[in-house]
């Protein structure tokens, strides 16, 4: 540490740090331009100088050391420094100087040091607009080269699409491509417009709009928890930008999270209720809150008193917050009696939360993203994270650019699988095979931790049996992939000191899914890289915004919040105390043997909150099959989906841009979520639904508010005790187990034992087994079933902003090989027909996929991917087998 004197202050300071730090430490400020706290630091504006001991230096860039004196206020120094703003302007045509200073640094840079022109003269810049994105334009002439755009591509989005073209008074920003800007490799993540200090890149549609109230939230799409400011001013969203200084993004977002909000005021929109008052068969109306909730429980109120509460489902929606999760499963089982209550989860992340809890404990990732800072080697399985999950995404691309090995088992090849070390492109279905054979790989040449294996692990003796028969060369028999990949792959791994894995729904997926996230899980556990300080451990990339939440708060068939079985009398006790009603002691369904309930005839009432499962399910044509077996069907959503489309109920429900409470992200961190807009209309939040229709029929769930949902749940589930709405707005985010309110919360799981039984993790001797579906002469191709980075799940959200300027449709991705011999071109339409269904895609040669297999995704109606997919699921959590399916194409005729 250095001490140093700011202003006749003494402060203390790292010896690393800047001038500029010392001054921001001592609670002081110095103008910049093209400094930017998350980018590597420039020095080329000097608009920050000051005086450091006997010299005027720059403060960004000059580093302190022991015993400086520095003054921001020294006459020469900022005089100096309004002179370098005033040759800056120069350049620049008047309207520079007119833009509001919300968005223009070089403004309120000009207010400060009081710059309104200057005594400079000459060429101003004559360049030109850029407006061919839909989100963002370029206006050349304001563009004053600091760097700082080309900077935030590179270091914190890692995409390298901008440049600095031109010398001298021609240098300007450019998409590298030399085009317009939407041709561009620009994958719209909004840093560069965040950074630019002078409004030279800006958002398109708030250019004219001034801000007047700023909240900040959580987004509400993917999994990693991204923190966000909503700017609003009367007439509703501004802009968005991410919040610096957030401890997952760290002032970053992607293009859904920054730009994708336009879907609130869509003007289909659900905003009042909708019923068939004459029953199954007649249109859907428009009704009073009133009428639809005395319809809807009055007829749950009937199939309960006639069939028992096991006649009645519930599946709760991982967009929705912890809070209204935790209220849906109290209202399921104290209201309708059941433990029919599923969520998303079972078909995505299920063998996740099975795999980990059995291996490690806990149904959770096991460190922080924070520690991929440290990682030395990053193993990336079935997962695509520069698309579905971007800002972790850029994350891995800055530390491998940093010198961390990388290495990507994935059947396509991905952004990823481009910079790895080593690729491994095994067939779909082949992940316990590969998985097996690094880990016998890694034993055989002597990298696992044996002291660790023998002091905090169980299991190992089967597990070496096992492995007896996974040598490199079965495994690629088995694979399809080269057996001296795996070997290196293996040995990368084994070497590292901080390997981290990170995986996705490539691994989950499958009809053996819970078995590939166990042999995933020992792969860290032969490293002994779980548990241990300086790990960096396993991380499941999650989904949708809080599918972890959902799972936490209790909406499964089995568990009640924080994990706990509703088997265990004494739980269900303390549980039924609480609510004053008794909680059924038997699990109840999962969402497939809802579905098959149905169908038989067993399940007579289905309530479907914020999921579309008849497009977001797999064999779509089981699932209109069992709505239309139900007796009485309710969805709770924000758009009229395709499951609404066929319910006897729709209620008006709010979006997360509207709602309060809290989200928990991949890595088991509680967030805050916060209102920035009133719902439209006579749309209420699934919280205020649930309790007006318990009200409706007779019961009270208390817990009246979020913040006492919150309250209440923290109460029942111990690791979760210490988490409340008042401290996470005083203190942060916390990640789970908290479990009280001194408890700091957990970032690395394990320092002191497994969560398991006997406080040891649990290596798995699973063998490999061949998918559910497997190819034919009649059906000759795999279809693997994913996301596209510029939209999100069904695309209920996406679909309805400028994102579909970016993507406007889905295509069949297929090896230029297969093209080729089908005869087919880019463009061309292809059927694609599997055992279930068929739909037509234009076609997409790409080299992304290896021949024999087909990608697509299901964000478009027109592409009802699962039409298709299979019904096969996970044998352990029932999760579908999305990412094997066998199919066969088609050429369209023309």
């Amino acid at each position: 540490m250095a001490r140093v004197q700011v202003s006749g202050r003494q402060v203390e300071i790292a010896d690393a740090a800047t001038v500029l730090d010392a001054v921001l430490a001592a609670g002081g400020d110095v103008p910049t331009l093209c400094h930017d706290e998350r980018l590597t630091p420039r020095g080329s504006c000097r608009v920050c100088l000051v005086r450091a001991d006997h010299s005027v230096v720059a403060a960004c860039t000059t580093p302190v050391r022991e015993g400086m004196i520095i003054d921001p206020d020294d006459a020469q120094a900022r005089s100096a420094a309004r002179g370098a703003l005033e040759l800056i302007v120069s350049e620049l045509p008047p309207r520079a100087l007119d833009i509001p200073a919300q968005r223009s640094e070089l403004v309120r840079v000009c207010e400060r040091l009081d710059v309104r022109g200057g005594e400079f003269s000459g060429a101003v810049h004559e360049r030109g607009i850029d407006d061919s994105h839909p989100y963002l334009t370029l206006d050349r002439d304001l563009c004053i080269a600091c760097g700082r755009c080309v900077a935030m591509c590179a270091e914190v989005q890692g995409t390298f699409a901008l440049e600095l073209s031109g010398r001298g008074f021609d240098t300007v920003v450019a998409a590298g491509n030399g085009g317009p800007w939407v041709e561009s490799p620009c994958v719209s993540c909004g840093g560069c417009v965040d950074s630019c200090p002078t409004g030279a890149l800006f958002e398109s549609r708030c250019a004219d709009r001034e801000y007047t109230a700023t909240t900040t939230t959580t987004c509400g799409y993917c999994g990693v928890g991204c923190s966000l400011d909503v700017h609003t001013d009367p007439a509703g969203i501004v802009s968005v930008t991410p919040t610096h200084g957030a401890p997952v993004n760290r002032g970053h977002a992607c293009v859904k999270g920054r730009f994708a909000h336009g879907f609130v005021s869509s003007g289909d929109r659900l905003t009042r209720p909708l019923i068939r008052s004459a029953g199954r068969g007649s249109p859907l109306r428009e009704a009073t809150w009133a009428e639809a909730l005395a319809l809807t429980a009055r007829e749950l109120t009937r199939i309960h008193d006639a069939h028992g509460g096991t006649a009645i489902g519930m599946i709760c929606s991982a967009r929705a917050t912890n809070e209204e999760n935790y209220l849906a499963q109290k209202f399921a089982r104290t209201v309708l009696g059941t433990n029919n209550i599923d969520n998303c989860s079972r078909l995505c992340h299920a063998p996740t939360a099975a795999g980990l809890t059995a291996s490690f404990g806990y149904a959770g990732g096991t460190n922080s993203l924070d520690d991929i800072d440290r990682a030395d080697c990053i193993l990336v399985a079935g997962a695509n994270p520069t698309e579905a999950h971007p800002v972790v995404g850029s994350r891995i691309v800055h530390r491998v650019t940093a010198g961390a090995t990388l290495i990507v088992i994935d059947p396509r090849r991905t952004e990823l699988a481009e910079m790895a070390d080593v690729h491994l492109r095994g067939t779909p279905g082949s992940n316990v095979a590969v998985f097996n054979g690094l880990a016998r790989v890694v034993l055989d040449e002597g990298y696992s931790d044996r002291a660790y294996l023998q002091t905090r692990t169980s299991g190992l003796t089967e597990l070496l049996e096992l492995l007896r028969d996974y040598t490199p060369d079965r495994v690629a028999a088995i694979a399809g992939i080269p057996a001296e990949s795996l070997t290196e792959a293996a040995r990368l791994f084994g070497r590292a000191e901080r390997p981290v894995i990170m995986y996705g729904l490539g691994i989950t997926e499958h009809a053996h899914g819970t078995d590939g996230v166990r042999t995933l899980a020992n792969l860290a556990l032969l490293r002994g890289a779980v548990g241990t300080p300086g790990c960096c451990g396993v991380l499941p990339l999650r989904g949708q915004n809080n599918v972890q939440g959902a799972s936490d708060m209790g909406a499964l068939p089995d568990v009640l919040p924080g994990y706990q079985k509703v088997t265990d009398h004494a739980v269900r006790q303390q549980f039924s105390d609480a609510w004053g009603a008794e909680v059924p002691p038997r699990p109840g369904l999962r969402i497939p043997a809802m579905f098959g309930a149905a169908l038989d005839g067993d399940l007579r009432a289905l309530y479907v909150i914020g999921e579309d499962i008849v497009t977001s399910d797999p064999d779509a044509n089981h699932v209109r099959a069992a709505l239309a077996a139900c007796d009485f069907v309710v969805s709770q959503d924000v758009f009229l989906s395709r499951t609404a489309e066929l319910a006897d109920v729709v209620l008006p429900a709010a979006a997360f841009l509207e709602k309060d409470g809290t989200f928990v992200n991949f890595e088991r961190r509680f967030q805050r979520v916060r209102p920035a807009l009133a719902p439209p209309g006579e749309v209420r939040t699934d919280f205020a639904i649930l309790h007006a229709l318990a009200a409706a029929m007779g019961a009270d769930l208390g817990c009246p508010t979020p913040a006492e949902a919150m309250a209440e749940c923290a109460y029942l589930a111990p690791a979760f005790g210490g988490i409340s709405h008042r401290r996470l707005d005083a203190t942060g985010p916390l990640q789970w187990p908290c479990p009280s309110s001194h408890h700091p919360g957990t970032p690395v799981l394990y320092l002191d034992g497994f969560a398991t039984p006997d406080g040891r993790a649990q290596l798995a001797a699973r063998p490999y087994l061949p998918p559910g579906e497997r190819p034919d002469t009649e059906y000759p191709f795999v279809l693997v079933t994913g996301r596209r980075l510029m939209h999100y799940n069904t695309g209920s959200m996406t679909r309805r902003t400028a994102n579909t300027d970016l993507l406007s449709a889905e295509t069949l991705d297929l090896a230029p090989s297969d093209a080729a011999a089908l005869g087919i071109a880019a463009g061309d339409r292809v059927e694609i027909r599997s055992r279930r269904g068929r739909m037509t895609l234009a076609a997409r040669p790409t080299d992304e996929v290896a021949p024999g297999q087909v990608f697509t995704a299901f964000h478009f109606p027109q592409a009802p991917t699962n039409e298709l997919t299979s019904s096969r699921t996970d044998e352990v959590t029932d999760c579908p087998e999305y990412k094997v399916t066998a199919v066969a194409l088609r050429p369209v005729p023309r």
